[in-house]
């Protein structure tokens, strides 16, 4: 089965608003998204979807919050799994729907990690962002993978290693791995026009990635560091869909960890599919 080509589009559900292909969810019952900050009960500074469990919140408000995105986007009743994102390019995968390898995944998941691959139905992958790039990328299996990209991961090449963690989960049930037939989604980050750093850390990617990645001296492109790093994995250009937002630009629409001082919430990238 060929993809629809990949697409975001923004849709409000119960007050909740997230970025979304519709088309995509047809084809293969896969539902992933981009959350925005709006539709929650969490109060300033966190108002008010915020997603995080880790910023000072009241933990109640987080747990509401992740039952209202599962429920808008019809994954209720599916598990949620969660990463201790610590900025590295670990990917864990998840393969069977079996209680013991869940257990496994969760696990290492607490220890630490920032993707997450999934092949079985009745999972909902969920990571958190306010600022790094969201990327998501699904196979026409129905398998997916969520990826936290900031700085360090994205120069370690966790783009990269997301797609193969995907494509080792289509060859692990029998199915001719193919990333030129993935598609993937690079969700709202913040944008070179923002992302001001080091002179050293710009050269650095620009080394790894190209030129592309550099904005002058001290600014930092890195959406064209994570499409390189899809490229480098096998995936089209023309399967790579934006959202082209920048979180510390809409800060009214996302969390952005720069432009709050580093006081704020988090918004989500998610996918799941049902049985």
């Amino acid at each position: 089965m060929a993809l629809p080509e990949p697409t975001l589009q923004a849709r409000t559900l119960a007050g909740l608003s997230f970025l979304t292909d519709e088309p995509l969810f047809r084809a293969t019952g896969v539902r992933m998204g981009f959350t925005r900050r709006a539709g929650g009960v969490s109060a300033a500074p966190y108002d008010s979807l915020n997603l995080g469990s880790h910023v000072g919140d009241d933990l109640s408000a987080v747990r509401d919050n992740r039952l209202r995105l599962l429920d808008a986007a019809g994954l209720a009743g599916t598990e949620l799994l969660m990463l201790n994102q610590v900025h590295g390019d670990v990917v864990l995968a998840l393969s069977d729907s079996a209680r013991e390898p869940w257990v496994d995944v969760v696990e290492a998941a607490e220890e630490g990690a920032d993707g997450a691959a999934v092949a079985v139905p009745n999972v909902t992958a969920l990571l958190c962002f306010a600022d790094c790039t969201p990327v998501i990328v699904v196979s026409p299996t129905g398998a997916f993978v969520v990826a936290h990209a900031g700085w360090r991961g994205a120069l370690a090449g966790i783009p990269a290693k997301a797609v193969e963690a995907l494509a080792a989960l289509d060859a692990e049930r029998g199915v001719a791995a193919d990333p030129s037939a993935y598609n993937a989604y690079v969700g709202p980050h913040i944008g070179a026009e923002c992302y001001e750093c080091g002179s050293e850390l710009v050269g650095r990617f620009a080394d790894r990635f190209g030129a592309c990645c550099a904005v002058g001296e001290d600014r930092l492109d890195l959406e064209a560091a994570v499409r390189a790093s899809l490229a480098e994995a096998g995936v089209a250009a023309e399967r790579i869909a934006s959202s082209g937002e920048c979180t510390a630009c809409c800060d009214d629409l996302y969390f952005s960890y720069r432009k709050s001082g580093g006081r704020c919430g988090r918004h989500g990238a998610f996918a799941g599919r049902k049985e």
